[in-house]
């Protein structure tokens, strides 16, 4: 399927718009026409004054004449501005709803995936670029094409002659222009990328400046920080220097219609097959061809960064989405199960293969091997972040793709070992994992996962603002507070991934309590309320730390995306020689950690 130009792409965005948008041009088109009588006036004031005439009152019409044109021209130009505006704003808050609408839609994990730098540089910088654009671009561009092309009608009527005549430098001119236009799309997507780049790092030099102090890598990272500004600049500034010749020949060349209309018409008048009176208004309607011309150039400059902009815009709102059913998927139970399943995040390279494993309702499973292995590929994948092509994956004997994604989410409970706190007070955040939960459930919530102590020596105790992303807090707290906040949702499947890896041992032991009777189907410290206080849930758990999974109910060893082996810990230790290697490593660490 062909892909619209960038202004149908547009259109079809602002179709609620778009009576505005035509007023905005007509009114613009009539205000042009109107705004030709001053010229008109001008030429015949200046042809009376050759002829002798000393009477005021034969000038006064036509100064009225000239005056109410430019009056009106001024009225309807502002007019047409206002109304283009307001659709305009109204069009680009319809992009932004577009793709806030959209982001819900896709694979949590592709979202995840994208940079936050370029997220912002495309729905705050790059739509925004577009406001100047498409606010002056239907009014204007149409009245800066129809006002030279009125002049010209007029000036084949007058003499065609002339009228050729005054075309004569506006081809030259733009040929130089052109020059420059030829790779300006190109050169702009250059441009964007690079600011994208310069945002991703800035974003990621002030993220991570509490890790580049603790580690002195200030003068490492400040370069990586610093090449890429300069890099931005330099693009920019080799880009300016390549136009800079062809773009100032062009505004030189274009405006220069005297240079052939003077001489020529002045010999054409020694002649005597050209009147005087013609003469005179085809040199001052000339004066107003190059400037609307040149304007209109403006806006295929400008066009070239909006196709940019809507091609990025284009990329958000065609990505692929999740597939899921929108009815009543009749869920019965917890139990889940991966049959076959098969995925990568990018085609050529696979993650899982041929994997297939079932978590009984009610069961703890531990999901155990080498980093890269596939364990969080196939937590997220239960837990929906993405859907998979090749197998299927169920919960409750109801495959994913055929449960809506909103009953989906509210079935599991997902904690990983990095997670976004709000900047809100300690008890909002916690709240999250359930709005309507009362101060004493969210209190409750926090004893069970072990941060009501420290929550109570911050300042304000539970209406402490945590900072964005929780920067006021240690990694160990802003984990306690991600489980307190995943216990107060209450969801039938609870996925840790690595979520006790910042924790002390001490309130580790308090969370394995917790998450002990979770299982059990018992809701820790007594959180009433509960939708589900008598179900047992079904718990997933990743962890390097093999000594707080050793209990599970079944151990599952991943390598290298497939399954290695599955049971108990005792049996894993005598029949799998990986999962044994990877016991003394624990154990050989912890006792170097004693030591």
């Amino acid at each position: 399927m062909q892909k619209q130009s960038p202004l149908l792409r547009i259109w079809s965005w602002g179709k609620n718009e778009h009576s505005g948008l035509i007023c905005a041009i007509l009114s613009a088109f009539v205000g042009v026409a109107l705004g030709m009588l001053p010229y008109f006036a001008a030429a015949q004031i200046i042809i009376k004054m050759m002829a002798g005439e000393r009477e005021v009152s034969v000038y006064l019409p036509w100064l009225g004449i000239g005056l109410a044109g430019y009056a009106a021209r001024t009225i309807l130009y502002n007019m047409a501005l206002s109304m283009s505006h307001k659709a305009t704003f109204a069009i680009l808050r319809t992009i932004r709803q577009k793709i806030l609408e959209k982001l819900p839609k896709l694979p949590l994990g592709t979202v995840m995936d994208m940079s936050s730098g370029k997220m912002k540089q495309i729905i705050v910088d790059q739509v925004d670029s577009m406001e100047t654009t498409l606010a002056h671009l239907f009014p204007e561009m149409t009245a800066n094409i129809a006002g030279p092309l009125l002049i010209l009608i007029y000036l084949f009527v007058l003499d065609w002659r002339m009228a050729l005549l005054s075309l004569v430098s506006i081809p030259v001119g733009m040929a130089f222009m052109m020059s420059v236009m030829g790779n300006y799309s190109r050169d702009y997507e250059g441009a964007v990328w690079k600011t994208q780049e310069m945002n991703s790092t800035i974003v990621e030099y002030i993220s991570g400046i509490e890790v580049i102090k603790a580690f002195n890598q200030g003068k490492a990272s400040y370069a990586k920080f610093t090449d890429r500004v300069r890099a931005n600049a330099v693009y920019y500034y080799n880009w300016m220097k390549r136009c800079q010749f062809g773009t100032s020949m062009g505004y030189a060349v274009v405006p220069a219609t005297l240079i052939t209309i003077l001489p020529a018409g002045w010999l054409l008048y020694r002649n005597g097959s050209l009147p005087v009176e013609t003469f005179i208004t085809v040199i001052i309607l000339s004066l107003g061809i190059a400037g609307p011309l040149l304007a209109v150039m403006n806006f295929v400059d400008t066009l070239a960064q909006v196709g940019t902009t809507v091609a990025a815009v284009d990329e958000l709102l065609e990505a692929e989405e999740q597939q899921h059913g929108d009815g009543n998927a009749h869920i019965q139970g917890t139990d889940i199960e991966l049959s076959h399943v098969s995925f990568g995040y990018h085609e050529d390279k696979g993650i899982l293969h041929d994997v297939s494993l079932f978590f009984p309702e009610g069961s703890m499973t531990a999901l155990v091997g080498p980093s890269g292995s596939g364990k969080s590929t196939i937590a997220k994948l239960i837990a929906g972040f993405w859907d998979v092509k090749d197998g299927t994956v169920s919960i409750g004997g109801v495959d994913e793709k055929k449960i809506p994604l909103k009953t989906l989410y509210d079935k599991v409970a997902f904690v990983s070992q990095d997670n976004y706190l709000f900047d809100e007070s300690v008890r909002e955040n916690i709240r999250m994992g359930n709005l309507s939960a009362t101060d004493q459930e969210v209190e409750a919530a926090a004893k069970a996962a072990g941060c009501d102590e420290f929550i109570r020596t911050l300042e304000k105790g539970y209406e402490t603002k945590v900072g964005e992303g929780g920067a006021h807090l240690s990694g160990g707290e802003r984990q306690r507070i991600a489980i307190a906040r995943a216990m107060l949702k209450d969801a039938p499947v609870v996925i840790l991934d690595e979520a006790t890896a910042y924790i002390d041992p001490e309130n580790e032991a308090v969370i394995q309590k917790a998450i002990a009777k979770l299982v059990k189907g018992k809701h820790p410290s007594g959180i009433s309320g509960c939708r589900s206080a008598e179900t047992r849930k079904t718990v997933i758990v990743i962890a390097h730390r093999l000594s707080t999974i050793k209990d599970a109910d079944n151990i599952v060893v991943v390598k290298d995306g497939r399954i290695e082996a599955a049971g108990k810990h005792e049996e894993l230790r005598k029949s799998c020689p990986l999962y044994e290697a990877m016991w003394q490593a624990h154990i050989g660490t912890k006792d170097g950690d004693a030591a």
